[in-house]
């Protein structure tokens, strides 16, 4: 306190000026030798009383933290907002859903919205990959989007727009709504190299089906193949009776070839590893190897059998996808298996038919069967670019059933948590497709979708098609589409 005084009267002496200016000056000398001497006893006071102040201030501290907030702190993001935590708050949330899908997306909302009290505002568009990327680049990203390919995912964590959702969500809570394969298939790259978590799935749909005419099917005394042998066996016995098993079109003007590349991808599943899968899929596995090469030649067993197909070979390039399953339903069948997503049935051509009595599916049987049950499939990742509660909270309720419920029970989507219910569904094909996902021992995503849209949507739709046509044979095909892999 003493060196405080001393130096208090050093400034007001220099601030008066002329003589008391030089008096100042002539008593600096000593005022400076008298702090210097000072200057020990007061260090010594102050290292004595520090620990008991610093001990007193964090008592204080600890003291003024009211017991209430401590509570309030207790629980998973999304049982704070349930408490009302984050009343008042708002989440945005972009996505390209739109009309119908967008008043769906809107139930789905609902009950997260009246539980919590936080506005979730939705925009959707059908510009969304162009609005999502102008507004990631200039800062001004929304708090979470619903992104339906994988790869967008990838690039944006990759430039480390991205909230790591394990920073809240580690995997072992994850792994409660979701098998293994989910959850691999958002874990990604960050910035720095490093894996993060990069979103949570709400949505998906299931490519592994086949469908039938169940009433002629039954009639006939045929029975639901369980395995692939049985499944080619059975195809064998109906080419005995006189008939063709298959109905097969991949014609669909410049997308003609997509349904051959879905063949090959739910083949590849059931005859080799994930990890070769994945891959495939990033080009560290070529087509023309031993792996992709045998999973097109176990297709050619079916789709290059004159016997086997309606219409023979040559037919399956041109005719239009939608078309191709329709002679099912003819009396007698012209064929009698189909292999596509739910969506085909909109294309049968009659109107009257029952799911479940004049038409069913199976699942498309496993190959390997080490391999367990794999699912070709496609989703919605929500992600997220700002890391605040109540976003942390909406990011939760998409990391359970419960957050694409209100979609479910409106139909036309499906649930990829193993919390869902199936009561949820309301017609029969959604909710035994439903069924076959939450049996699904494995998934993983459309790999053609996954590629360079030059491979995915380039060579490989073209090779195939080729291919299939006689234009070209298998390993100059897929020798085709390696070269044709972007460096």
């Amino acid at each position: 306190m003493l060196l405080v005084v001393l130096a208090a009267l050093m400034g007001l002496l220099v601030a008066c000026g002329g003589a008391v200016e030089q008096a100042a000056q002539d008593i600096a000398p000593t005022l400076q030798a008298a702090a210097e001497e000072l200057a020990p006893t007061v260090e010594a006071a102050v290292e004595e009383v520090a620990p008991t102040v610093e001990a007193a201030v964090e008592e204080a501290v600890a003291t003024e933290v009211p017991a209430a907030e401590e509570a309030a702190a207790e629980g998973t993001f999304l049982e704070r907002a349930k408490a009302g935590e984050f009343a008042g708050t708002t989440v945005t949330l972009l996505g390209v859903m739109v009309d119908e899908e967008a008043q769906k997306m809107e139930l789905a909302l609902a009950p997260f919205e009246e539980a919590t009290g936080i506005d979730v505002v939705y925009e959707g568009s059908k510009e969304f990959e162009t609005q999502i990327n102008v507004a990631v680049d200039a800062g001004a990203a929304p708090d979470v989007a619903n992104i339906s390919q994988p790869a967008m995912a990838q690039r944006f964590a990759t430039a480390g727009a991205l909230v790591d959702v394990s920073t809240f969500l580690p995997r072992e809570k994850l792994q409660e709504t979701y098998i293994d394969s989910w959850i691999d298939m958002s874990t990604m790259p960050g910035a720095d190299g490093e894996d993060i978590i990069a979103g949570v799935w709400q949505r998906a749909s299931a490519k592994s089906m086949v469908f039938y005419p169940k009433a002629q099917f039954d009639a006939a005394g045929y029975v639901v193949p369980e395995t692939w042998e049985e499944m080619l066996a059975l195809t064998q016995q109906i080419a005995d009776d006189g008939d063709t098993a298959w109905c097969i079109g991949i014609e669909s003007g410049a997308a003609t070839g997509w349904v051959a590349t879905d063949w090959m991808e739910n083949i590849m599943l059931r005859t080799t590893s994930l990890e070769n899968y994945d891959k495939w899929v990033t080009g560290e596995l070529d087509f023309a190897s031993p792996e992709v090469t045998a999973a097109a030649e176990k297709m050619a067993e079916i789709w290059l059998n004159e016997d086997y197909v309606y219409g023979g070979v040559a037919s399956i390039v041109s005719t239009f996808i939608g078309d191709s399953p329709v002679p099912m339903f003819a009396d007698p069948p012209g064929c009698w298996f189909h292999t596509q997503a739910a969506w085909i049935t909109s294309f049968f051509g009659d109107e009257t038919l029952v799911a479940g009595e004049d038409y069913d599916f199976f699942y498309l049987p496993p190959i390997d069967e080490s391999l367990g049950r794999p699912a070709l499939v496609a989703g919605d990742m929500m992600v997220m670019f700002n890391d605040r509660p109540e976003v942390r909270a909406l990011m939760e309720f998409f990391s359970r059933a419960e957050g694409v419920e209100g979609w479910v029970r409106a139909g036309g989507t499906l649930s990829p948590h193993k919390d869902a219910d199936l009561e949820w569904y309301t017609t029969y094909i959604d909710g035994k497709v439903a069924e076959m996902l939450l049996n699904a021992t494995s998934v993983r995503f459309d790999a053609s979708d996954l590629m360079p849209a030059e491979v995915g949507s380039g060579s490989f739709w073209k090779a195939m098609t080729d291919w299939v046509s006689g234009s070209t044979d298998l390993q100059t095909a897929l020798s085709e589409i390696d070269a044709s892999w972007p460096e």
